[in-house]
């Protein structure tokens, strides 16, 4: 049987990857294959579908007999209606300085969720129960934000990434103060792939409530999912995703690529790799002369600094992004297809950048 025919063209060269974002990258070819065999027919809406009722058991595989995945389209819905659930009208969020609700959501955690976020400047993109403890008080105090939860990212945004043993020490803090933890994951897969353990490890194994699922970063065309691994801690989650406008009408094509995913081991082998060349180009870049990496590399981004005058130079060779412009500090980010030809091709031009 011949394909169908479109009227659609291509509209971008293929061969062209830069290091700017791991978004950047397409989906990837099991994931399209899943969407295909997803496709046809009739399936309920709203998730009483069949790949979303599969994706649940997927789902306790790797995170414990009572998670509960809510398929969401982004990783923004997906930290609202997480943050959400676990806050009342009146609560707060403590998160570090530089996490991504803080920093690259639109101030949708306050304006959208009606949440208080209570930052904390870290180091390194990691809070630590004594750092949590600057904004760790005033539960009575009507005049202040009643600090609920406490929201963790790992790997972080400065790609660091935190041991369990850290995050169990951040959890059994919060648990005494009675504050709930979320954990955004949306570089999930990098971090249990870098640590060599299970998601699980840091996660539903030592005591995280509600965590941000994610799949974009690391395949998928689009879709997360928010999950529930302490039910006692949410309430109404079904009636907060519709309320968020995250609810997904035809949600068989997200829970299918999550299926895709997370069945097997593409997930992992898709952070190995994406981890592997991030390694590759801090290594490539630490030979040249004048540049500085700025945090450990342990996931799937390079932190550096830089000229920037050099920075705007390569900028028109290979896309990637100021992380702090005034002071030449740029990320750069892999994903699962950047080649090794990518990052060598990339050191050679930042060479010559630098030469000139």
């Amino acid at each position: 049987m011949n394909p169908p025919k479109t009227d659609a063209r291509r509209h971008h060269d293929p061969t062209i990857r830069g290091f700017a974002s791991d978004n950047y990258a397409g989906a990837h070819p099991e994931v399209m294959a899943a969407l295909a065999l997803a496709n046809g027919g009739h399936q309920v809406a709203y998730g009483e579908d069949d790949y979303t009722d599969h994706l649940q058991q997927i789902i306790r595989s790797h995170f414990g007999p009572t998670a509960e995945a809510f398929p969401v389209f982004n990783g923004t819905g997906a930290n609202v209606v997480a943050l959400q659930a676990v806050t009342d009208r009146w609560g707060a969020v403590i998160c570090a300085e530089s996490a991504h609700i803080n920093v690259d959501e639109g101030g949708a955690p306050e304006r959208m969720g009606g949440l208080k976020l209570l930052t904390v400047p870290t180091p390194d993109g990691k809070l630590t129960p004594e750092l949590i403890d600057r904004q760790a008080f005033g539960w009575d105090d009507e005049h202040r934000a009643m600090p609920q939860v406490v929201s963790i990212t790992q790997s972080t945004e400065l790609g660091t990434l935190y041991t369990p043993e850290e995050i169990r020490a951040i959890v059994e803090h919060a648990h005494r103060h009675g504050m709930r933890v979320h954990l955004d994951g949306s570089r999930i897969a990098n971090a249990a792939a870098s640590l060599d353990v299970p998601m699980r490890t840091f996660t539903n194994a030592v005591g995280v409530d509600i965590l941000s699922l994610g799949g974009t970063k690391n395949g998928a065309l689009f879709g997360e999912a928010v999950v529930v691994l302490n039910q006692d801690a949410v309430r109404q989650m079904k009636h907060l995703r519709k309320m968020s406008m995250q609810l997904a009408s035809k949600m068989r094509f997200v829970s299918v690529q999550l299926e895709a995913l997370l069945a097997k081991d593409l997930w992992l082998r898709n952070a190995r790799h994406a981890n592997e060349m991030a390694q590759r180009l801090a290594e490539g870049v630490r030979a040249v002369h004048g540049v500085e990496i700025l945090y450990p590399v342990q996931a799937n981004g390079v932190f550096a600094r830089l000229p920037h005058d050099v920075s705007e130079r390569l900028m028109k060779k290979y896309r990637f992004y100021f992380w702090d412009e005034a002071a030449g500090d740029v990320r750069w980010m892999c994903a699962f297809d950047t080649r090794e030809e990518d990052v060598d091709g990339f050191v050679a031009a930042l060479k010559e950048e630098m030469a000139r």
